[in-house]
């Protein structure tokens, strides 16, 4: 039974060069995968790469309370607002009881996700009552203003401009006013109850009590509340942002409200009525390119049970109204995002609008859409800026601080190792650059990104993976003291080395495993960095060290003990060679002699 054991072992000693070419090839595939990708360098997180950090105070609204529950699926839907944005390695967490932090790296459309995340009170569908592009009171009315008196949209220019969603604005009002509606096809599932009526059409009186009534002629006993209102939307002026910055945002459900809207690079002021449909009961929305025909870019829409009935039941009784009180206001927070015109009855649960949309204007809205109700509302509480070059100089001094570990740890390994120095130095770059590599190709995979934690870990890494090659060198070098040559030690050092670096790694990588699911932000970055280079570890030790060290055992310069080999026997003390000593044979045994006895 030994004989086969000393052929397989002397098999396996004799192609080391298989182990090492696995290796090169997975570096070769993956330096391959990572230029074909064009992800060259790792994504680096806010901390490093600059962004912007957002701290919102929830509040509780409507009978909503503030627990877990509630603060989880905020937390849930900012993510997803977030990164439906493709924002890369954007952060929200809890912190304390009542407070969420939105981290917002430098990138595509980190500026679309920073203002989507500042808006986080709930989502409304409300009827249009009236409205019109907002002009300063300074301002000199255009000529097709004045000439039709009014700045909304007669009824006849909106009843041409009904029959395609993509008609050209102008710089007049009128002209503008007609662009914002928004076609919406007969593909839209909701539930709706109409909360309030919408009949009548649109005057083109610019007197406010006019423009701004509910009803669709004014009334001289208009209540309280009209006349407020009917003040409220002739005072307001949306072109100025402090005034957009409150217009509409304390208004309940059920109320009418005033509110603004910038619709193609216009702000436009909207009287509203009560909300229709709930952002919560919109199921899934999605911006899609209509291929068939010339729509362009759409924003499909499902509604739930309940929003496809209420649905149904307001865009039935906006059909019969003429502009703009056929339009319904999409709301989100206080402001019109959208506010699409109905030319009939939707049913079905399923709609699509339709209209002059810019492929980031539907991917926002479908965004708004999918994303917008949150059961709390939210106050910013601070917003701090992290700069381009303030991340820039943190990561200098990271890759600094690496630098000057890797440099420490290379001087002990030359003096104390020696010629095996080259050995360890060898299995760093060789781990260094699978680390690198991963770290470029799980930014695009899975969305990781490298802050200064993580670059912490890496550095932490270097001592983990030097760690085991010591593990390894000294039980060859126990090897050789006990009088052994260099070959024979190599091969019997390995299976001790190996059991006590695959122990001492799997601690490493269970301490990492812990930390990451235990903690989250940034932590999470040290912990996931420390668990990949753990792993690396293994592989590099497995199919790079032991075969790169079986190789070097048959060269004179190791093999021999040279004395800058760091495997010298006289240096290490070692002992004499065991050798095995033959007893003379003694007499045969025969009948004892009794003088002798």
């Amino acid at each position: 039974m030994a004989a086969p054991k000393r052929g397989r072992s002397a098999s396996a000693q004799s192609k080391p060069g298989r182990s090492l070419a696995l290796i090169l090839i997975a570096i070769v595939a993956l330096t391959g995968g990572m230029f074909a990708s064009g992800h060259t360098t790792p994504r680096l997180g806010i901390d490093l790469a600059g962004g912007t950090s957002i701290t919102l105070k929830a509040k509780a609204d409507q009978g909503s309370a503030i627990n877990k529950a509630n603060m989880d699926t905020a937390v849930d839907i900012m993510n997803r607002r977030v990164n439906g944005l493709g924002v890369s390695e954007a952060e929200v967490q809890t912190q304390g009881s009542d407070n969420i932090i939105v981290n917002i790296p430098r990138g595509t459309n980190s500026k679309e996700a920073q203002q989507q995340v500042g808006t986080t009170a709930k989502l409304y569908f409300r009827p249009v009552l009236a409205s019109e592009a907002s002009v300063p009171a300074s301002a000199t009315p255009s000529p097709s203003a004045s000439s039709s008196g009014s700045s909304s949209p007669s009824p006849s220019s909106s009843a041409s401009a009904n029959e395609k969603a993509s008609s050209s604005s102008s710089a007049s009002p009128t002209a503008t006013a007609t662009s914002q509606g928004r076609a919406v096809s007969d593909a839209l599932k909701a539930d709706a109850t109409p909360s309030s009526s919408a009949s009548g059409s649109a005057s083109s009186s610019a007197s406010p009590s006019a423009s701004a009534s509910p009803s669709a002629s004014a009334s001289s006993s208009a209540d309280a509340s009209t006349a407020k209102l009917q003040a409220e939307y002739a005072a307001l002026d949306c072109s100025k942002p402090k005034v957009r910055a409150t217009a509409g945002k304390s208004a309940k459900p059920g109320d009418p409200t005033v509110a603004c809207g910038e619709i193609d690079k216009v702000w436009y002021k909207y009287v509203l009525g009560p909300a229709a449909v709930d952002g919560t009961e919109v199921k899934k929305a999605a911006a899609v390119f209509d291929t068939q025909g010339a729509s362009g870019w759409q924003v499909q829409m499902n509604f739930n049970g309940s929003g496809a009935k209420k649905f149904a039941d307001i865009t039935a009784q906006l059909s019969k109204n003429q502009r703009p009180q056929n339009e319904f206001g999409i709301v989100l927070d206080g402001e019109v995002v959208s506010s699409p015109f109905v030319q009939q009855s939707i049913t079905g649960g399923q709609a699509e609008i339709s209209g002059s949309f810019s492929q980031q204007e539907a991917q926002n809205l479908a965004n708004m859409l999918s994303y917008g109700a949150l059961p709390l509302s939210f106050q910013e509480q601070s917003v701090t800026t992290v700069t381009a070059a303030l991340g820039g100089d943190q990561l200098h001094a990271g890759l600094l601080a690496g630098a000057i570990g890797l440099a420490l740890v290379v001087i002990y390994l030359v003096v104390y190792y020696r010629g095996l120095s080259l050995v360890a130095m060898a299995s760093l770059l060789v781990s260094a650059v699978l680390t690198y590599v991963l770290m470029a190709l799980l930014g695009p995979a899975i969305g990781f990104a490298l802050n200064l934690p993580a670059v912490c870990g890496a550095i932490v890494a270097i001592g983990i993976t030097a760690d085991s090659f010591i593990v390894y060198f000294e039980r060859i070098r126990d090897e050789i003291r006990e009088g052994r040559s260099l070959r024979p030690a190599v091969e019997r050092a390995w299976p001790r080395a190996r059991r006590t670096v695959l122990v001492s790694d799997f601690v490493s990588f269970l301490a990492a495993a812990v930390l990451f699911i235990v903690t989250v932000g940034k932590v999470q970055g040290f912990a996931f960095t420390l668990g990949l280079t753990t792993v690396l570890d293994v592989v590099v030790v497995f199919f790079f060290t032991k075969p790169l060290m079986t190789l070097l055992a048959r060269r004179k310069f190791f093999a021999n003990g040279h004395k800058w080999s760091g495997l010298d026997p006289k240096s290490l003390g070692a002992k004499a060679p065991l050798r095995r000593t033959r007893r003379p044979a003694g007499p045969a045994a025969g009948p004892v002699d009794p003088k002798e006895a």
